[in-house]
């Protein structure tokens, strides 16, 4: 278990070294100049001058990504360039935040996308399995702030049952978790459609119902223990989409989460916000999967860690 984590921690490291270099590489060719952006449309090219000088954009390529990645070594993010404070305490301000939404939408998409998954499978080509995989079409297919302001419109202007927008109550985040929900339960729902259907054909499946078992246990023990292995590595990826990805949610329902402030920050051409977020979303991602390959070899015991040196 310790060689394994040393090994992907040491995967880690060079890919948010590799994920910082192309991050850097796209904003530095950007034709956008955060000077200009922050001395205004008003200023002198004499005043633009002095602000790139102050900021150190008038050094070349490598020593500009040299710097940041030698601050970046040891736990410096940098500057935000308009709001004149540290990246670590703004990302830091707007974590709690994003990982409330995150978990709210998690568990939205496991309940609705999980449970219709798992109905259709027991009842393949019924009228309830092919409405089912029709609403998990359109739920993929639903652009999120199409989703997000008609359940704006509908739950929050017409019934007046959730606020429009804010946060610090759990009405607050009913809204913004089903928006960002409802996109990964359509998913879930065909994945585990499919896989209880996999499952469910098999001879250990077969030899459980023979015995006798009752067909819950059959069902939730043999076959959905075995067909949710797959939904447990998608929950790692989302972990990473979602703290980087909520940029539409937050901005529709006024979340004060990573993606507002990721849309300000793009909006602003703050390069040290920018790329404060992109390598938490980064480390997001790896956590995520490292946390997904630690819980499957505790739901199925046939899965074993592997480090690169034995594969």
């Amino acid at each position: 278990m310790i060689r394994y984590l040393l090994g992907r921690l040491g995967q880690a490291a060079l890919l948010l070294v590799g994920v910082s270099f192309i991050t850097f590489v796209l904003l530095y060719i950007l034709p956008a100049d955060p000077a200009r952006q922050l001395a205004g449309r008003s200023a002198t090219p004499e005043t633009v001058e002095a602000i790139r000088v102050q900021l150190g954009l008038d050094r070349p390529f490598h020593e500009q990504y040299t710097r940041y990645l030698g601050n970046l070594v040891q736990g410096d993010l940098g500057r935000s360039y308009a709001q004149k404070t540290e990246v670590t305490e703004v990302v830091a301000a707007r974590l709690p935040p994003t990982l409330l939404l995150m978990a709210g939408a998690i568990v939205v998409e496991l309940a609705i996308g999980l449970t219709i998954g798992v109905l259709a499978a027991l009842r393949p080509g019924s009228r309830f399995d092919h409405g089912a995989m029709i609403l998990s079409f359109v739920g993929v297919s639903t652009p999120q702030f199409v989703a997000g302001i008609l359940m704006l419109y509908v739950f929050s202007v017409q019934l007046d049952w959730f606020p429009v927008g804010g946060y610090g109550t759990w009405r607050h985040l009913v809204l913004p978790a089903l928006t960002l929900g409802l996109l990964g339960a359509g998913w879930y729902s065909r994945m585990m459609r499919s896989a209880m259907l996999d499952v469910m054909a098999r001879d250990f499946v077969r030899t459980a119902r023979a015995k006798g078992v009752s067909e819950w246990r059959v069902v939730l023990v043999h076959a959905f223990r075995n067909a949710v292995l797959p939904i447990v590595a998608m929950i790692g990826i989302d972990i990473g989409l979602f703290m980087s990805g909520a940029v539409i949610v937050e901005s529709v329902f006024g979340w004060p989460g990573i993606g507002q402030l990721a849309w300000q920050a793009i909006q602003q051409v703050d390069i040290p916000i920018i790329m404060g977020v992109t390598l938490v979303a980064a480390v997001a991602i790896v956590l995520g999967n490292l946390l997904a390959d630690l819980v499957a070899p505790f739901m199925d015991p046939r899965v074993r860690l592997r480090t690169p040196t034995n594969r």
